[in-house]
């Protein structure tokens, strides 16, 4: 799954999915104490959140299984179908989303393949690509935008004083995991920014340059 927009491969596996199917495989998993009926649907082609859903309810089935006092039994067996109930909940969030993404593409769509830098400055750099009509009738018009941001690296005071002094290589590697994490959230905070843009209805010649 990119940043902001589902692979081809996560809207196929979703749209291969009855979400009936899917309610009827989780009972069946919870009445035979095990999940191999639901492997049978292409759920772990769904993106990662699907995928840790059902890795949890695989888990909890395992665990209620092998309990054997009632008392426990009946803890577990509780926990299996609220991870059960948890798969079902986020599978009809993704399959959503995958509607709404669908929706809003014939109209927009923002490029979220962004190329992590190779070493970082403290003049950060994003160019967000995008496409966009006002109205499917039309052609597409394409257009990018550069965010700049400079980084000023701060100083934790609240984590004790090492009792010596990094080396000049541990200084220049801390600094280069700070702007690397400045840069990530950066890089999420363009894209979003473009997105909810254009999903305001926002005018795509109206996108400055930079």
């Amino acid at each position: 799954m990119g940043e902001i927009n589902l692979t081809d491969s996560e809207k196929d596996g979703l749209k291969a999915i009855d979400e009936r199917e899917l309610d009827g495989l989780i009972d069946q998993a919870l009445r035979e104490e095990h999940s191999g009926a639901l492997h049978r649907l292409p759920l772990s082609s769904c993106g990662p959140y699907v995928a840790t859903k059902l890795h949890y309810f695989s888990e909890s089935l395992k665990e209620y299984r092998d309990s054997r006092s009632v008392r426990k039994r009946e803890d577990k067996h509780f926990q299996a179908r609220r991870a059960g109930s948890d798969l079902s909940f986020t599978f009809g969030s993704m399959k959503r989303r995958m509607e709404v993404e669908e929706r809003e593409g014939q109209l927009f769509h923002v490029d979220d393949h962004i190329h992590w830098p190779y070493r970082f400055t403290k003049n950060l750099q994003i160019t967000i690509s995008y496409r966009w009509r006002r109205t499917v009738e039309e052609a597409w018009t394409h257009g990018s935008i550069e965010f700049h941001h400079e980084v000023h690296p701060h100083l934790c005071y609240a984590l004790p004083r090492p009792k010596r002094k990094p080396s000049a290589a541990k200084q220049a590697q801390n600094l280069q995991d700070e702007l690397s994490r400045t840069w990530e959230h950066f890089m999420r905070l363009a894209l979003y920014s473009v997105r909810d843009y254009f999903r305001n209805g926002g005018d795509g010649r109206e996108i400055p340059e930079s």
